[in-house]
């Protein structure tokens, strides 16, 4: 059912994929293609928000900020997952494996890398502290308008 703190949180998260999206990109060499990068996580971010921290939002304050730092977790994990299958349907199509398992148990590995990549102190300090926020956020609308 919709709410105003599933809409808050949604688009709070949404804004949260965006930033992180972009602290991601200087970590990669300049020449990187990153396509739809930037708004795959935007998307990820706004279906995380409404799906799971506007769900839970109006349980109180510190509930609101445990929420917050889960869909922020949860936000990192869909979009390793997501970008990690990517990369791997544009190497199977560029003839990089030999069989569907193989491609198929890639995607970890592929993930590992973007995960290490990734794990730089701005990265996740965005995503974290953008995820408390958005938990306190959302938990001010369930108050407010809930």
């Amino acid at each position: 059912m919709p709410t105003a703190a599933r809409l808050i949180a949604a688009l709070c998260l949404a804004v949260v994929g965006w930033l992180v999206s972009e602290a991601i990109r200087p970590l990669y060499p300049p020449n990187t293609n990153f396509g739809l990068f930037n708004y795959v996580n935007t998307a990820l971010g706004f279906y995380t928000g409404w799906t799971i921290l506007g769900r839970r939002a109006g349980r109180g304050m510190a509930a609101g900020i445990s929420n917050g730092f889960t869909a922020a977790l949860m936000l990192l994990l869909f979009g390793l997952l997501v970008q990690s299958v990517n990369e791997m349907l544009r190497l199977a199509f560029a003839r990089h494996y030999k069989g569907g398992f193989e491609a198929v148990t890639d995607i970890f590995a592929i993930g590992l890398d973007f995960a290490v990549k990734i794990a730089d102190g701005q990265v996740l300090i965005t995503l974290f502290v953008g995820g408390i926020l958005s938990g306190i956020l959302a938990e001010i609308a369930a108050r407010r308008w809930g």
